[in-house]
């Protein structure tokens, strides 16, 4: 089941197919899937090209994919056990080269992200950008660098069926899909 947006402008598929999944199958991803997936993250615009993004990766059942799933939050756990993978996204405060602060490292990886998960739609895996994690936790346990801050952690997978999940997340995983109307957020000639 994809649930395609309903859109009132003409919007390419892959944005309307694209969305925040929670029921994954049993089939795994590969390394290849997600180093195919950072690729694209790669091409994302950036700031001076600084490229501030950073990813770390668990295929399930490895050491990785356990450590980001234990940063997890309660509400976020009971599905996210079941993804193929699991990404970590960090991003570098500070310019390379000159140690400055860089002010567009988070809009800049969250276009990375962006390209990720176009990227992961086009190739029939569904992901989840989850913000419910325990910071702290998760800087210890990756040992995060001091300039480096923790953006996201995202779940990914090929689609389950909604029946295979607990409430309230199987409700969560059939209900059509909304977004503001644009008149909400276009603040024209102020």
């Amino acid at each position: 089941m994809i649930k395609t947006a309903v859109t009132r402008m003409p919007v390419i598929d892959l944005i309307k197919n694209r969305w925040s999944a929670r029921a994954f199958s049993d089939q795994n991803l590969t390394e290849e899937h997600l180093l195919t997936l950072i690729e694209a993250a790669s091409w994302a615009p950036s700031s001076i090209n600084e490229q501030p993004w950073r990813y770390r990766f668990g295929l399930r059942g490895t050491p990785q994919f356990d450590r980001m799933w234990d940063s997890l939050l309660i509400g976020n756990k009971p599905w996210a056990k079941h993804a193929a993978a699991m990404i970590l996204c960090t991003t570098k405060k500070n310019f390379a080269k000159n140690g400055s602060p860089n002010r567009h490292a988070m809009h800049d990886t969250g276009m990375a992200n962006a390209f990720l998960m176009l990227q992961a739609t086009q190739m029939n895996i569904y992901g989840h950008i989850m913000a419910g994690y325990d910071p702290a936790k998760l800087r210890e346990s990756f040992q995060l660098a001091e300039d480096e801050e923790d953006v996201c952690i995202i779940a990914l997978g090929f689609l389950g069926t909604p029946e295979q999940l607990e409430e309230p997340f199987r409700t969560r995983e059939i209900t059509p899909r909304s977004r503001r109307a644009v008149e909400e957020f276009v603040l024209e000639n102020q």
